[in-house]
């Protein structure tokens, strides 16, 4: 999507901006403020699927707010939606991948009957900041056997190099508006 795109335009001024949230001197980027849009959720889940359909197996959603365009998402393509969670959050047997963050360490977990070996799969966020979490997601999409297919985010903090995490994964990285 170019840097300029009507859609881009949209989202940026939709979204609100929050100074000092979490912490003092962090910008967060409040996208519940795009969900009380649904002409704009319709555009956005429009131009993901276009990108995507008959490319993909199945999109895995990272907790939370992967969830609420990752789940439409899967729906619009016909294939089943994956939930990417913090440990302990899943009811089943799970597969788990531990990784670094900035303030400390996290893990996440997925089902391990919820993708099969070989699948090509979508991961979905809903901002792509220094691409930790996302880059996690992959490893463990790759521990299951499958293939992970490329990135789709909402917002994009271009200044934080997300990007760079990713592109061992897949050099396949949607970022519908950049920031």
């Amino acid at each position: 999507m170019s840097p300029s795109s009507p859609l881009q335009t949209k989202i940026l001024n939709q979204v609100r901006v929050i100074h000092d949230f979490p912490k003092p001197g962090i910008a967060f980027r409040d996208i519940t403020t795009l969900l009380h849009d649904p002409v704009l959720c319709k555009e956005i889940l429009t131009a993901l699927a276009d990108e995507l359909r008959g490319k993909v197996d199945a999109i895995a959603g990272i907790e939370s707010r992967g969830f609420l365009f990752g789940f439409p998402l899967a729906i619009e393509l016909g294939v089943p939606f994956v939930m990417i969670r913090k440990a302990g959050k899943l009811p089943a047997d799970t597969i788990a991948h531990s990784y670094s963050l900035e303030y400390g360490e996290a893990t996440i977990e997925v089902h391990s009957d919820a993708i099969s070996t070989g699948d090509r799969v979508h991961i979905h966020d809903d901002l792509l900041a220094t691409g930790g979490t996302a880059a996690a997601a992959a490893v463990l999409i790759e521990k299951m056997g499958a293939e992970v297919s490329g990135f789709s985010f909402l917002l994009g903090l271009d200044d934080l190099n997300g990007v760079e995490k990713l592109t061992s994964a897949s050099r396949n990285i949607a970022i519908l508006a950049r920031c």
